[in-house]
């Protein structure tokens, strides 16, 4: 093995980095390096993209073991020329619901018109080991940026307690003013669609909400709960769902035998979908017999039947935002409060004035 070239001014240990080297039969990876030269992966990243603000002993250790290293792979040698991988990082969990999905979509197409390549990493568990590890599967392509589709609350609390050194966006709101978010305002678009069936006249209104540990399902509930509240309507509880289908059918046929309300907001257009198979089972009419409204407009709805009125939201604006920021993140654009994406209702047949009851 070829001796270590010190930089000057600095001592290398040439009997720890000698003694250990790569598996042999595949090439050092930045996890090597990081080992070597005893840092985190994340500080090799920082030294590979030019961060400024590492100690110039600790920038010269970890180039001494690149260099030790011939850790060259094309990607690096960009990075190490222009400062810039161009490539954008995702950190998804549940990236295969439609709203998560749907947001990598944007962020791809706005990304590739702005000259990046996209890296997806799929969180499947909110450990922060398993979070640490997604990271760091993401700093070995050097992204010059991350977002984080984290709609779980736990998801995000673990990843709270990691220290993101490079630029970073959220894709959900949880607290106000905090510039690495970029959202839809759910709360709002939960609001017009009560408002909606609240103006046709309806006053029995359930609400089948999503699971509560995600941040969009709670906050599209606490829109449903203040916009009857403001109006002086009466609250049902809402009934806690699951996202899916199959649960929106099991809770219609189970509304069905009660017959006390006429119309449902439901958190997203899968559950509506199920809802509407189990009111047609049971021989009731939407809209007629019960009005239902749902949540994120997917390319399905408008074809339901009956075609579905629902809140849409615009996931390829969010994707235009969402990498702006990344790109043009400074002291200025965090000193901003972050303005949320207003939603919009689209309506469609699934939805009319109640029927007047008899008596």
């Amino acid at each position: 093995m070829a001796r270590t070239r010190a930089p000057p001014g600095l001592k290398i240990n040439e009997e720890t980095v000698s003694s250990v080297e790569p598996p042999k039969g595949r090439p050092a990876s930045i996890r090597d390096v990081a080992r070597l030269a005893g840092v985190s992966h994340q500080t090799v990243s920082r030294v590979i993209n030019g961060h400024p603000s590492l100690r110039p002993v600790t920038r010269d250790k970890v180039l001494a073991v690149i260099d030790e290293l011939q850790f060259r792979p094309n990607r690096v040698a960009r990075a190490l020329g222009s400062s810039r991988s161009r490539i954008i990082g995702v950190l998804a969990s549940q990236r295969f619901q439609y709203g998560p999905s749907a947001a990598i979509q944007g962020i791809e197409s706005a990304a590739q018109e702005a000259g990046y390549l996209v890296n997806t990493t799929n969180l499947a568990a909110s450990t922060p080991e398993a979070i640490r590890e997604a990271l760091e599967l993401q700093l070995d392509h050097m992204v010059d940026g991350l977002v984080i589709i984290a709609p779980q609350t736990r998801t995000l609390n673990a990843i709270d307690q990691l220290s993101l050194d490079l630029p970073y966006v959220m894709l959900h709101s949880r607290s106000k003013n905090d510039p690495h978010e970029i959202f839809v305002d759910h709360l709002a678009g939960a609001r017009a669609a009560t408002s909606h069936l609240i103006e046709l006249g309806h006053r029995d209104i359930y609400h089948l909400a999503g699971p509560q540990e995600w941040i969009e399902a709670d906050a599209r509930m606490q829109g449903f709960l203040r916009e009857l509240s403001d109006r002086d309507m009466p609250v049902i509880p809402p009934i806690l769902g699951d996202w899916t289908a199959d649960f929106g059918y099991h809770a219609g046929i189970e509304l069905a035998r009660r017959r006390d309300f006429t119309a449902v907001f439901s958190s997203n257009d899968q559950m509506a979908l199920g809802l509407i198979h189990a009111i047609r089972d049971a021989g009731l009419d939407v809209p007629g017999d019960v009005s239902v409204v749902g949540f994120d407009d997917i390319p399905e709805a408008r074809h339901f039947w009956p075609p579905l009125t629902t809140v849409q939201q615009d996931f390829e604006e969010l994707g235009r935002r969402c990498v702006g920021r990344l790109l043009n993140m400074s002291e200025r654009s965090l000193s901003m409060t972050p303005t949320p994406l207003a939603p919009r209702l689209v309506v469609r047949s699934s939805t009319a004035p109640p029927r007047p009851r008899r008596r």
